[in-house]
């Protein structure tokens, strides 16, 4: 079952049968696989517009692509100019990236705009605190404005409603929760050297406040799905499952482990890591990455032989591929810990956005046909043009206030999914609104620009 599929399930019976569960041999089993933000946006427009109809759903996140469009220009306004913002909008009215999950029952859409709505309140929120004062001369704020007081009643609200959209973002996806670790320690560094030079002790505790309405926005919204989780399955889990599996189903730790040895690409998720369990694995699409020597290639083949014979990954079978993981790392710890997530987190930066259609992810190859191979040559060029021109703008716009905001969740999604087994390029759309700011801000701004 894929995720649209499986969301779209879960909001049925969670509509038909009050149980928020899937539905396994014609019963309806409680689940925490996923978390309840996208289940229960598809049950608002199911129980309007009837089960099973997405139609009216992908309307509605056309409008959310719109507003993050909107959120996309005013984050660009406060950051770099009105011009920059007008500039900022286009382009993301006319990326194909985003327009693509538009139209897709999947979370990208909601997430990208919880993520930018976060971002541009905190921005905002830092505006309310006087960070960006006039001249600055650091990405943090300005650290030459006078010596804070206390915090206004519109600041305090400022960064509980920020709290709040983080927790929009955390109910649709797990690794929403990066945000709000970006966002809180950017807090603290932003404040903490003003602070210090504030009157009196009490007025040093502001950060601490702020920070206290930023997590308790972001995290009382998560309180009952975390009880519920607790009472349903005896388990504390605020988030969902790191492999996205229900109480007692099996992760394969072996398998997954061995796979972060060699894998450093798209092509390898869905030739080899979506097979398992339940479907064959094709031997010959292992790259050469995979073996480190002669007598480890055919000890591979012999495992992988073995899975195919049923297509099931039994306990004993996990185990070898976890001995056959070990001794790779024994013998490259460099490899595991820093060169193969560094090409996962290029791969899915640089790779063509084309995992929607039906283009063949070995473009490169050019044997596909020649609509889908322009398609992903055209979309692999915008791509890599956005990006290089947002490192463009992000050097350009180096000493702005709020630009270590971006710079900051940018990096820290990235490293973060560079400890993913599977390097799906859609995981880093969340960071496109901040990629448009900046490609914006590289076409739009002037010297003196505000």
């Amino acid at each position: 079952m894929d995720d649209s599929r499986l969301y779209a399930n879960i909001a049925e019976n969670w509509i038909t049968h009050g149980i928020y569960g899937v539905t396994d041999s014609g019963a309806v089993v409680p689940t925490l696989s996923r978390l309840p933000g996208y289940p229960a946006f598809l049950a608002a427009a199911f129980s309007v517009f009837g089960v099973g109809h997405f139609r009216p759903a992908l309307f509605a996140q056309v409008l959310f692509d719109l507003c993050t469009c909107l959120l996309i220009a005013d984050l660009t306004r406060r950051l770099i100019s009105r011009r920059g913002a007008n500039v900022a909008f286009l382009l993301a009215a006319l990326c194909p990236f985003l327009a693509n999950y538009a139209a897709t029952a999947l979370t990208e859409t909601l997430e990208m705009f919880f993520t930018v709505l976060a971002l541009d309140i905190a921005v905002w929120a830092q505006e309310l605190g006087g960070l960006h004062a006039p001249r600055s001369t650091s990405i943090f704020g300005s650290l030459n404005a006078p010596p804070p007081g206390w915090a206004s009643p519109r600041e305090l609200f400022a960064w509980l409603a920020c709290g709040l959209a983080v927790a929009g973002a955390v109910l649709l996806r797990p690794d929403g929760a990066i945000l709000l670790g970006v966002l809180g320690l950017y807090v603290l560094a932003s404040f903490a050297v003003r602070f210090q030079r504030a009157r009196t002790s009490f007025v040093r505790l502001r950060p601490l406040l702020l920070l206290a309405m930023l997590c308790a926005g972001a995290l009382l919204p998560l309180a009952p799905w975390t009880f519920r989780n607790w009472r349903t399955f005896h388990r504390f889990e605020p988030l969902a499952p790191r492999y996205a599996n229900d109480s007692g189903e099996p992760v394969n730790p072996g398998f997954n482990r061995w796979v972060k040895t060699w894998i450093a690409d798209y092509v390898s998720v869905e030739e080899i890591y979506w097979n398992v369990p339940g479907e064959a694995v094709p031997q010959g699409r292992l790259p050469s990455r995979a073996f480190d020597s002669v007598s480890q290639r055919q000890r591979t083949e012999a495992l992988l032989a073995d899975y195919n014979q049923d297509h099931d990954l039994t306990p004993e079978l996990d185990a070898s591929f976890a001995a056959l993981a070990s001794e790779r790392i024994h013998a490259s710890a460099l490899r595991y810990y820093v060169w193969l997530p560094a090409l996962r987190i290029a791969d899915m930066w640089m790779r063509p956005r084309t995992e929607l259609f039906a283009a063949d992810p070995r473009w490169w190859e050019f044997n596909d046909d020649w609509q889908w191979l322009s398609l992903s040559v055209g979309f692999g060029c915008v791509n890599a043009f956005l990006v290089l021109l947002a490192a463009r703008g992000a050097w350009q716009t180096r000493s702005i206030p709020g630009l270590g905001l971006l710079l900051a969740f940018v990096l820290c999604r990235s490293l973060f999914l560079g400890t993913l087994e599977n390097p799906e390029p859609r995981y880093t759309l969340e960071c496109y609104p901040v990629v448009l700011v900046l490609a914006a801000s590289a076409l739009a701004r002037r010297r003196g620009d505000r």
